[in-house]
């Protein structure tokens, strides 16, 4: 067995390969750039190499600083994860040159089905079920209107290189190519090294199933059971589960050979996935479209080693070393239920824009059964604008897909993050979603069912009244404490039992006392410990454990938060309640006649002018933040009075880019 490995990525893919090479005795190298000098893929490894700057372009891109670090350390071999170099035939390449063993399918097999383009033509001289499109290189913006005419619309552009949903635009018309295709090919250069695009027929309402493959060296090549990705924003996956609820076994072993069959006309071995689109109709398992295959480990892959009880990382890097497979596709099981929600830096209040800065607090959930969490960062970490915004992968076992999910919500209300935005309440927003928990998903289903953006999740029946009563208790301790202060009060304190508590606009009259607390008249038994200052309560409430975070708020209350939602809440005495209702209420300024900037990001270009009029919905300037161009477009008609920022600036959040005549 390898004696050394060089892991050539960083985050949480470095640190799940980090600490599967540990578990097999194997000593491990850490390669980073400035921006993760402190991160704790660098503290876990038993040795690590700096590579650059911080873009990925002048640093964990660069094939030749891999190969060095890897002849400084000793490291006989090399595991990529997923990005980055993971599917570049050239570094693959340069390492075999270097004698250095890829921890990876074979040359020819990254080659084939790596680039999308070339995948396609190979699937179709295999007789394999491809979506209908244009399958070569296009040559400009006119030459991409010309071929989305033919196919018709809507159509997808997608970069050849491209993965993990960068490098994708959706066109519903001719408008949309010409606004597209060249930030299509920008974001595959800027992201993969590789401009080329290629267009194709997009298939409405479908479900992303993905089919794992596994294969050796000795030509066994298995199907690991598939997965369902369908719940993704911007072509980018949210949350995964295996097995899918929508495939049945029949589908699964249609979907299982194809795949097989494909990955042995390249000669594959190696962890892969065979990703495909079905139509929620489909019944027979004959209606699939093969996408692409990627010759890698996927984001996903918790899921599958969940249910099939396998270290994927741990039989990569087996293969690679020439042993045989462990198992026969006889032996391939499906153990239980598995979910995998991503954790992203953005914040799904204000668009999902992307949120960078400091992780001030990072509390991966504790104590829970069946719970992994995969990341790469720590408290105090940076969040960086150069790498990809995902903070963690919250992944769940139960038998059932039911328990697997309840399990999810859970630890979502235990999962405290805080300094940045984050996506946590939208994924508990999920796990509650009566149409995600019934299995009536289609890639189609965040766009769907939040067509006005998110707001958080609604509350369940009961909730309301639980959530006064944790107010009332959190209100009464720590009212009892400030009383205790420098004696403030003559003789022993008593607990204030009365109040008024208000939230989503609504007040409560709460009392509380005795292990138990009475909000509007409903008597709630509740169990409980809370102190002053404590960031999660964990209360028993009428036989029933909620979990909630509190945050003080800078002026007066707290903003509590459980279940998807948060709630800022003010508890007053009685009288003081009385009072407040005679105070005037402050108006938030107007800022309609701005345009400003959604995130820290780089103004890639403006589109207009001093003077020029504008209409609803008119593209107005371009930000680039997390590798991802994002067009900011008028919500309304007017007037440009004057420009702030141009191309090349970077900006802060909420800083001014364009401002409009006042009406």
């Amino acid at each position: 067995m390898f004696k050394k490995i060089l892991i050539a990525n960083r985050g949480e893919i470095a640190c799940r390969v980090i600490r599967t090479a540990k578990k097999m005795g194997i000593k491990t190298v850490a390669v980073y750039s400035d921006a993760d000098a402190r991160s704790p893929h660098v503290e876990m490894a038993d040795e690590a190499v700096y590579i650059g700057p911080p873009p990925a372009s002048e640093s964990y891109l660069i094939a030749d600083k891999i190969i060095a670090a890897c002849k400084q350390t000793g490291a006989e071999a090399v595991h990529p994860g997923y990005g980055f170099l993971s599917e570049r035939t050239s570094f693959a390449q340069a390492l075999a040159d270097n004698d250095i063993a890829f921890i990876g399918p074979p040359i020819g097999a990254i080659a084939a089905m790596g680039d999308k383009i070339e995948s396609k033509k190979l699937a179709l001289q295999a007789g394999v079920n491809v979506v209908p499109g244009f399958v070569g290189e296009i040559d400009s913006t006119e030459h991409a209107v010309e071929i989305a005419n033919g196919i018709g619309y809507p159509v997808m552009m997608k970069a050849s290189a491209g993965g993990g949903g960068k490098g994708m635009r959706l066109a519903f018309n001719e408008k949309d190519v010409r606004e597209g295709f060249e930030a299509t090919k920008r974001e595959g250069l800027a992201s993969f090294g590789d401009d080329r695009v290629f267009i194709e027929k997009f298939i409405e309402s479908p479900r992303h199933i993905e089919i794992q493959v596994l294969g050796d060296k000795h030509g066994n090549i298995l199907y690991l059971n598939e997965r369902e990705c369908s719940v993704q924003r911007r072509h980018q996956k949210v949350v995964e589960e295996a097995p899918s609820p929508f495939v049945t076994p029949a589908m699964r072993k249609a979907m299982g050979q194809q795949a097989v069959a494909l990955a042995r006309v390249v000669g594959y071995y190696s962890a892969g996935t065979v990703e495909l689109i079905v139509s929620g109709a489909d019944t027979t398992g004959q209606g699939f479209y093969f996408l692409e295959m990627n010759t890698r480990l996927q984001v996903e892959h918790p899921v599958t080693e969940m249910i099939t009880g396998l270290d994927l990382v741990e039989q990569m890097i087996r293969v690679a070393y020439g042993e045989t497979l462990p198992l026969t596709q006889e032996e391939v099981k499906i153990n239980g239920w598995s979910v995998e929600n991503r954790v992203y830096a953005e914040d799904p209040y204000r668009g999902f824009l992307p949120s960078t800065g400091r992780l001030q607090r990072y509390r991966p959930p504790a104590e829970i059964d069946n719970v992994r969490v995969d990341d790469g960062v720590y408290e105090g970490s940076e969040i960086s604008m150069f790498y990809d915004p995902m903070i963690a992968k919250l992944v769940t076992w139960a038998p059932t897909r039911e328990a697997a999910i309840d399990k999810q919500i859970i630890a979502l209300d235990r999962f405290e993050i805080e300094g940045i935005g984050h996506n946590i309440d939208f994924l508990s927003a999920l796990m509650q979603h009566p149409r995600f928990r019934a299995g009536n998903i289609t890639t189609g289903f965040i766009a769907e069912e939040y067509p006005d953006g998110f707001a958080g999740a609604a509350v369940p029946e009961g909730l309301t009244n639980k959530l006064a009563a944790v107010a009332g208790i959190i209100a009464s301790v720590e009212a009892a404490r400030s009383a205790e202060i420098d004696g403030q009060m003559n003789g022993p304190a008593v607990d204030p039992t009365e109040w008024m508590i208000k939230f989503d606009g609504v007040e409560h009259m709460v009392s509380v006392g005795n292990g138990r607390v009475v909000v509007d008249g409903i008597k709630l038994s509740i169990e409980t410990k809370y102190a002053p200052g404590q960031r999660l309560i964990e209360a028993m409430l009428d036989g029933e454990l909620l979990s909630v975070k509190v945050a003080r708020r800078r002026q007066v209350g707290w903003r509590l938060t459980t279940r998807g939602r948060s709630h800022d809440v003010i508890a007053l005495r009685p009288r003081v309640a009385e009072l407040s209702h005679h105070m005037i209420e402050k108006v938030a300024p107007d800022m309609s006649r701005y345009l400003l900037c959604p995130m820290p990001g780089l103004i890639k270009a403006v589109y207009v002018e001093v003077g020029a009029r504008v209409e609803a919905g008119q593209a107005l300037a371009v930000v680039e933040a997390m590798k991802m161009e994002n067009i900011l477009r008028a919500e309304k008609a007017g007037v440009v009075s004057a420009i702030v920022a141009a191309a090349g600036d970077s900006l802060a959040v909420d800083a001014v880019i364009l401002e409009f005549e006042q009406a």
